[in-house]
């Protein structure tokens, strides 16, 4: 029997793309993105959020600009924001126009509710004027009536087509700065469809189960699908779509990414679930442990055990270990091996300490080695 190597996730191939000064595609990491859901001409509500969404990780934000106040408000966000951002625009072609000129990254439309050839065309001018990248977006909710007519309902061929058809238009003039998405409620349907259109294509491809609902059943919803297209190698860029907010979607897909050992950033805790052999109460220290590290961005690993049935296991392979002990006695590990013991009341002071720590000792060991590089390029 032939096992496939089970971490071994090969990344379909794909041209690379620009979102401002982040890449996506090719051999880019997987972005993150989310959505702000404030009034877009309320700029400060608005640039508040972005911000707590930047602290989570965000590497792209979309918004919504439905109208001239939303694209009036845009230039002065684009301006505060520290991560680029995406227009999304449905059916006015003009506040496509306005929200490349007000310094958008990339607009969400789809070319073919924009209207006429010559919106089209201007539309993209614009965009190639102002160095601005595109997002074809297909929903299996807003597909056109034509390909509904054809198929009798939204399915993977009726989306594949779509995209497809939308792509076509942007090569006829000239443009290729563009990703794909071919979002659906239903796992299956969007799985199916990303598939397709994998095989279809090679542009880079924003994946998501869209309305995946709140922020329980919609995280397990987009992991189920997220989990299968990323595992087979399907993704440049991701959103997981909760009714939450919207930093809220940044942590989980920095989870998902986490969880596939496709990205990592801040603090790994690998936890036990507890059970009546532990020596002290792992879901409380753990729930208090998650909050106190989350301005942690250094990538490292930290297992919490409650017992020495896993414990010691799990803390040979994390960078800092704790397993619980009798008479409320717990061993720490720091880089595999036993280091020393610890009292029930030190436990999340001490691994707080000791997190920061190595946090600070990684990027000390990145800075030398940057300065090191640097200094043998000016050498040479």
């Amino acid at each position: 029997m032939s096992i496939r190597p089970y971490r071994d996730i090969q990344r379909r191939k794909s041209r690379k793309i620009f979102v401002g000064s982040v890449p996506v595609g090719g051999d880019s990491p997987i972005t993150v993105q989310t959505m702000t859901n404030t009034p877009t001409p309320d700029v400060k509500a608005t640039v508040e959020q972005i911000r707590r969404c930047e602290e989570a990780g965000a590497d792209i934000v979309r918004v919504s600009c439905p109208d001239e106040d939303s694209t009036r408000a845009l230039k002065q966000i684009v301006r505060e924001a520290r991560v680029p951002i995406v227009a999304d625009i449905h059916f006015h072609y003009k506040r496509a126009i306005e929200a490349a000129e007000a310094g958008a990254a990339c607009l969400r439309i789809n070319p073919g509710n924009i209207g006429s050839a010559e919106r089209v065309r201007e539309v993209v001018k614009a965009a190639k004027d102002h160095g601005c990248s595109m997002r074809i977006g297909v929903n299996a909710g807003s597909l056109e009536k034509h390909l509904l007519e054809k198929y009798g309902e939204p399915c993977p061929e009726a989306m594949v087509e779509s995209a497809l058809d939308h792509a076509r238009i942007l090569e006829d003039h000239d443009f290729r700065e563009f990703k794909i998405s071919v979002k659906a409620s239903d796992v299956f349907l969007a799985v199916a469809a990303y598939q397709g259109l994998a095989e279809a294509c090679d542009y880079p491809l924003h994946i998501g189960v869209t309305e995946a609902g709140g922020p329980r059943a919609g995280t397990v919803k987009s992991s189920v699908g997220l989990g299968m297209l990323l595992w087979s190698g399907i993704g440049d860029t991701l959103r997981v779509s909760l009714s939450a907010p919207p930093e809220e979607e940044v942590k989980v897909g920095f989870d998902l990414l986490k969880s596939l050992n496709l990205r990592h950033r801040g603090v790994n805790v690998i936890s036990c679930p507890s059970c009546a052999r532990q020596n002290f109460d792992v879901i409380k220290t753990v729930e208090v442990l998650e909050k106190r590290l989350s301005h942690i961005t250094t990538p490292m690993t930290l297992s919490v055990i409650g017992c020495v049935v896993n414990g010691p296991g799990e803390a040979r392979e994390t960078d800092i270990g704790f397993t619980g002990g009798g008479k409320n006695t717990h061993q720490v590990y720091l880089a595999g091996q036993p280091a020393h013991r610890l009292q029930n009341e030190d436990i999340v002071e001490h691994l707080v300490k000791l997190v920061e720590a190595k946090a600070k000792a990684i990027e000390a060991a990145k800075a030398a080695a940057q300065d090191s590089d640097q200094a043998a390029d000016a050498a040479s």
